[in-house]
């Protein structure tokens, strides 16, 4: 049947028994469409709702951005007639990536920061959510001391129901130390992680790529081989990590370029749609890494590039290739740091 033929319950039907991806999202918002030409709030934000989690967690953070304004506004126009938890916690989903996009202000940013500050306090929740996303904003926009001043106050207060698993909080502490390129110190915060003592949905996927390099750098390359290998079959196929499968291009790179090359290979399609600009920018960095490093061989390649792709004629020059992914990532980089008031992402890029 046509997706337009679908009343919105056939269409939520088919959606929640399908994984996430783009078929699931495509039904979500003809679902909202449906919704909203009817004129059906509670329909409308049931259906965002789903575009909201989906979004987040499926590498569609500007639609889950959107989905959830509409929803605020819902929320504010209607009291009482939503549930506050649920759209509480989804607010963290959407705090987590702001940073990414460049045309978000840094003021809008701030004011998103303090509007939740403001909604959490009116639930009855305490501030230590509001601080510990403050410092995971500030780490993203490179304002590193300021973040590490954050962290102090989130170390000092007691957990609530608004908080995230231990195993997200300790990842994302492992994230600022990488950050800091404070080897030992990220080692260890990872190690709960590591041993399997902490775990949810997206740990410890989000977290193996953290330590490769500082283990390396250890010379505790056998370590960080071995968890290369588990660390990428937890994130191979979706989408949402395309960050991570990008550091693990990186770490690849270094050990193993020919397996960096094809890892590169099976991500470069859902690179080109992917909505997150620093996912694409960091998977573009380290390609060209690794560009430059296969330039460096004996051996001719020909790389798999997907039909259409701006370089689909240059398949088998390397160091054009190279050079058109660090292009890439710079463009996205300066354009980051000139939000940011730094040079954050460019220094971070000229290290790769």
């Amino acid at each position: 049947m046509n997706l337009t033929e679908m009343s919105f319950d056939d269409l939520m039907e088919e959606a929640y028994g399908l994984p996430g991806g783009k078929a699931k999202l495509e039904l979500l918002e003809q679902a909202v469409r449906v919704a909203d030409a009817a004129g059906d709030i509670d329909q409308g934000y049931e259906a965002r709702s789903e575009i909201v989690e989906l979004g987040s967690f499926h590498g569609y953070p500007m639609k889950a951005l959107v989905a959830f304004s509409w929803q605020l506004g819902q929320y504010d126009k209607n009291p009482g007639r939503f549930d506050d938890y649920s759209l509480m916690w989804s607010y963290k989903w959407v705090l987590d990536r702001i940073t990414a996009f460049a045309d978000i202000s840094r003021v809008q940013i701030e004011n998103l920061l303090e509007d939740m500050k403001t909604r959490f306090a009116a639930e009855g929740y305490s501030s230590r959510t509001y601080h510990y996303y403050r410092a995971h904003i500030l780490a993203e926009l490179g304002e590193l001391d300021a973040s590490q001043a954050e962290w102090d106050i989130v170390q000092t207060m007691e957990r609530d129901e608004m908080s995230d698993c231990q195993a997200c909080e300790q990842h994302h502490l492992v994230e600022f130390l990488a950050k800091r390129e404070d080897d030992e110190a990220t080692v260890k915060a990872a190690e709960p992680i590591l041993k399997g003592k902490m775990s949810c949905g997206e740990v410890p996927h989000v977290t193996i790529t953290k330590v490769l390099f500082p283990l390396l750098r250890l010379g505790r390359q056998k370590e960080a081989d071995k968890l290369q290998k588990k660390g990428y079959k937890l994130v191979k196929g979706n989408r949402d990590f395309l960050y991570h499968q990008g550091e693990h291009i990186g770490y690849l790179t270094l050990t193993d370029p020919i397996k960096a090359l094809e890892v590169f290979e099976e991500y470069i399609a859902s690179s080109l749609d992917h909505e997150n600009p620093v996912d694409q920018m960091i998977f573009n960095a380290y390609s060209a890494k690794m560009f430059r490093r296969l330039a460096g061989e004996s051996i001719r390649f020909q790389v798999k590039l997907p039909a259409g792709h701006p370089c689909e004629h240059q398949s088998g020059e390397v160091e054009s290739l190279a050079k058109h992914f660090r292009q890439l990532a710079l463009a996205t980089a300066e354009k980051l740091d000139k939000r940011n008031g730094n040079a954050y992402y460019t220094t971070l890029l000229q290290q790769l």
